[in-house]
Parts: C-alpha cells; sequence; structure tokens
C-alpha cells in the first residue's frame, strides 16, 4: 500500500469516483491507500458533493507552503505525556476531526472540538488552541461560539481572567439533550403546518407523519441519554483492577478451596474453603 501524499492523479480518481457514486473504501481499495486518507481528502476540500482535484491538489499544496513558513512540526507539537508517540496522537487527531466532519460538523469547529477532547485537561484557552492548530483568534472565536450554542464546549474564567473552554464529562450528554430539543422544535413546527394544510390532506399527512417519526426519536434519545449519562462519569478502571477480574478461581492467595495443609473443613492452618493457599 503506496505511502506519502496524494497525487494530483490520485485526486482526479477520486473526483471520478464520488461522480460515479462510489463508496470511500471502494474508492480507497482502487489507489490501494487505507480509506480514512481518501475519507480524510475529500473532507478537508468541500466534501463528497463539491469535492474537486484542481482545487483540492492547490489547497494542499498552499497549506504544505505554509507550513514550510511556520516553525517546524516539532517545535509546534505539544510534548506528549504518559510516554505517547506524538506523530501518531497528531494523525489520530486528524482521524477524529474527519469523523467529526462527516457528521456534519464544519471543519474549524470540528478541529476545536477535536483538539480540546484529546487533550488529558480537556480544556485549553484561545491562544492555546489557535497555537496548536495553527489558525488565528479570530478562527478560533467563531468555532468555540458555533460549539458553545450546540451546548459541545462551556467556558469557565481562568487565570488572569482569560477564559478557557472545556470539554468535560457532560458535553456528549448535553449536546444529545440540545439535538433532541432542536428537533421538538421542528416537530412543532410541523403540527402547525398539519393545521394550516388542513388535516388529511397528503401534504398535511406527510407533516404529521414526519412530527411522529421525529417525536419518537426525539424522546426516545433523551430517555437513553438519560440511562446512559453514567457511563460518561465512568472512572477509568487500572491494569490490576482488571487482572483481578480476569483471574481464574484458585490462582491467587487464599482463593484455592481448602487446598492447604490439614484439609479437612476448617481443621488445620488454612483448611477452610478459601482459607489455605491456592
Amino acid at each position: 500500500m503506496p505511502g506519502g501524499r496524494l497525487t494530483q492523479q490520485e485526486r482526479q480518481q477520486i473526483a471520478l469516483g464520488l461522480a460515479d457514486g462510489l463508496a470511500y473504501a471502494e474508492i480507497a481499495r482502487r489507489l490501494d491507500r487505507p480509506t480514512s486518507t481518501v475519507t480524510r481528502e475529500v473532507m478537508r476540500n468541500g466534501g463528497p458533493t463539491a469535492y474537486r482535484a484542481d482545487l483540492a491538489h492547490r489547497a494542499t499544496e498552499r497549506r504544505a507552503h505554509r507550513r514550510r513558513q511556520t516553525t517546524s512540526r516539532e517545535a509546534r507539537t505539544p510534548e506528549q505525556a504518559h510516554g505517547r508517540d506524538a506523530e501518531a496522537v497528531r494523525e489520530y487527531e486528524e482521524t477524529f476531526t474527519t469523523v467529526m466532519m462527516a457528521s456534519g460538523m464544519p471543519t474549524m469547529m470540528a478541529r476545536v472540538m477535536a483538539c480540546l477532547t484529546l487533550t488529558d485537561s480537556g480544556s485549553l484557552t484561545a491562544a492555546e488552541l489557535a497555537q496548536r492548530l495553527q489558525v488565528s483568534p479570530a478562527s478560533i472565536s467563531k468555532a468555540i461560539a458555533y460549539l458553545d450554542s450546540q451546548g459541545m464546549v462551556r467556558r469557565e474564567q481562568g487565570e488572569r481572567r482569560r477564559e478557557r473552554y472545556v470539554v468535560d464529562d457532560d458535553v456528549w450528554y448535553q449536546s444529545m439533550i440540545a439535538s433532541a430539543r432542536a428537533l421538538a422544535r421542528i416537530v412543532e413546527i410541523a403540527r402547525q403546518g398539519v393545521g394550516v394544510l388542513g388535516a388529511g390532506t397528503p401534504a398535511s399527512s406527510r407533516l404529521e407523519n414526519v412530527a411522529r417519526f421525529l417525536d419518537f426519536v426525539g424522546e426516545s434519545s433523551i430517555r437513553a441519554a438519560e440511562q446512559a449519562r453514567e457511563i460518561l462519569h465512568t472512572k477509568p478502571r487500572t491494569p490490576t483492577a482488571e487482572a483481578d477480574d480476569t483471574a481464574e478461581p484458585g490462582t491467587g492467595p487464599g482463593t484455592g478451596p481448602g487446598t492447604g495443609p490439614g484439609t479437612g473443613p476448617g481443621t488445620g492452618p488454612g483448611t477452610g474453603p478459601g482459607t489455605g493457599r491456592g
């Protein structure tokens, strides 16, 4: 499987594949490239309906030129904690961003969301975001305003009265609730249309079906989010705890059923069930 940057010819093949309605995986197979490479390429350059090979190639060249003019990648990449591979983290952040873009989130908003989500603290200032993403403060401000309106980040007052933008454990729950409320507004408008268009007419029946469907989906989403909310607050399990859960009975100290010396039930040292050394 070839590596390196996509060539202009490969981008033309991607454009042809999109025009033919091929899935990203099929286009990637024909190019002998990872599916993530094709997905990221398309979403970075207008999406499946607006992708153009020539524009995408020029945009890539401009980005490469800007990178050469700025500091080196090593200087831009923050030092990674816990012994993480900085390059692997950077590539994963791009993949995470691409997936969020594919779900409908605008590019800069997806980049900011990914950057916040993948920091251990879950919070950064506007200056830190701008430095990490190599974009202007205005771009960060616009992205934060959007994410805030969607309930996906919150603002906190940090040191020296600087705002910090936080994506915490509850953000995904709040986002689901915000989405359900948006559906509820559509349901309300659809049912208003039923009255305007006249009950029993084809158009009003269509709107009523839409309202019933979205009402069911919205209420189900809220119930599911409420039931699963505690999952977001579950602390990560330590390797030791996981090992204890997977250990076979009788393999740890005191776990064997009465296998120590003096094996009568409770008559000698380590003789009761579970009291001898396994």
